[in-house]
């Protein structure tokens, strides 16, 4: 059985899979200082610029800013949706376009009939 590191700061020191990914290495590394930053609050030991980076973070400002950014997102998306389907309904009026010729006798047909 592996004994607990007796530097470590905490009593429980937790073991992590590796990281498949780059994104997964970043979420680890971002998981494990946001609990430093926990425990530096938790016992009074943060910095004012810690204290401040969480006032921030529970702002109504900062509410309101995450929900722009979502709103904005689903807009691009939206953009983005309609400019494929855009494409989608130009070509079914072409190909409409080129049945009414061809009804119409005005394009020869390909097949030769």
């Amino acid at each position: 059985m592996r004994k607990a590191n007796p530097d470590s700061s905490s009593g429980s020191t937790r073991r992590m899979r590796p990281a498949l990914t780059p994104e997964a290495r970043e979420n680890q590394m971002i998981s494990l200082a946001m609990d430093r930053a926990e425990e530096r609050l938790r016992n009074g030991t943060a910095s004012s610029q810690e204290i401040v980076h969480f006032l921030k973070l529970g702002s109504t400002r900062e509410r309101l800013e995450k929900e722009k950014i979502a709103l904005e997102t689903e807009l691009v998306k939206a953009k983005t949706e309609a400019v494929a389907s855009s494409k989608d309904i130009r070509e079914m009026y072409e190909q409409a376009m080129a049945s009414f010729r061809r009804y119409s006798g005005q394009e020869d047909d390909e097949d030769g009939y």
